[in-house]
C-alpha cells in the first residue's frame, strides 16, 4: 500500500514532467513481460525520453496540478504507462508505431503533442509527422540550395571569363 505522501510525491514528479515535456503519449502496457518492458525502456532512455507507469489517479491529479489539459477520461482505464518526449515530440510516436507494428505492444491509447489530444486511432498520423531534425534538415537543405545556384552562377561566370581571357592570349599569341 502506497502511503499519502508517497502518492503526493509521485504525483509532483509526474506534474515535474508533464512541466518539462512536449509531448506525452498515454499507453495499456497490459501483455507486455518484463523482457518487453525492459527493450522499450532502453529504446526510449537512448533518445531521452521518460517512460513512467502510474496510477490513473495520481495520472489525473497531476494533470489537474499543471493546468488545463482536455483529455478524455475514458482513457484513463486499465493499465497506463506515460512516455515523455522531451526534445522532439514526435520521436516517441515513431518509435511506439514500429513497436506496436512488431509485437502488437503496448496498446495506444492516445497522445497530447503542443495542445493537441490525438487518439488512438491516430497514431499513424502522429508517427508520420516529421520530427524536429527532419524539419531542421529541411530547413537547412532549402537555405543551402539558393547558396548553391548563386555559387554555381559565380563558378559559371568566372569560369566563361577564363575561356575568353584564354581565347584573347591565344590570337595574340598568334
Amino acid at each position: 500500500m502506497i502511503t499519502k505522501q508517497r502518492k503526493q510525491e509521485i504525483v509532483s514528479e509526474l506534474a515535474e514532467k508533464f512541466r518539462k515535456a512536449n509531448g506525452f503519449y498515454l499507453v495499456d502496457f497490459v501483455g507486455m513481460n518484463v523482457g518487453d518492458s525492459i527493450r522499450i525502456r532502453r529504446v526510449f532512455k537512448k533518445m531521452n525520453v521518460d517512460y513512467r507507469v502510474a496510477k490513473n489517479t495520481l495520472i489525473l491529479r497531476a494533470l489537474k496540478e499543471v493546468g488545463d489539459y482536455q483529455l478524455p477520461t475514458e482513457i484513463f482505464s486499465g493499465q497506463t504507462a506515460i512516455i515523455f518526449g522531451y526534445d522532439d515530440p514526435v520521436s516517441p510516436a515513431k518509435t511506439l508505431k514500429e513497436n506496436i507494428d512488431k509485437f502488437n505492444k503496448p496498446l495506444f491509447k492516445g497522445a497530447y503533442i503542443d495542445g493537441q489530444f490525438f487518439d488512438a486511432k491516430q497514431l499513424k498520423t502522429v508517427a508520420s509527422l516529421p520530427t524536429k531534425q527532419d524539419l531542421m534538415a529541411s530547413i537547412v537543405g532549402s537555405l543551402h540550395a539558393p547558396i548553391t545556384g548563386i555559387v554555381g552562377s559565380i563558378n559559371a561566370v568566372m569560369r566563361d571569363l577564363a575561356s575568353v581571357i584564354e581565347e584573347v592570349a591565344k590570337k595574340q599569341a598568334a
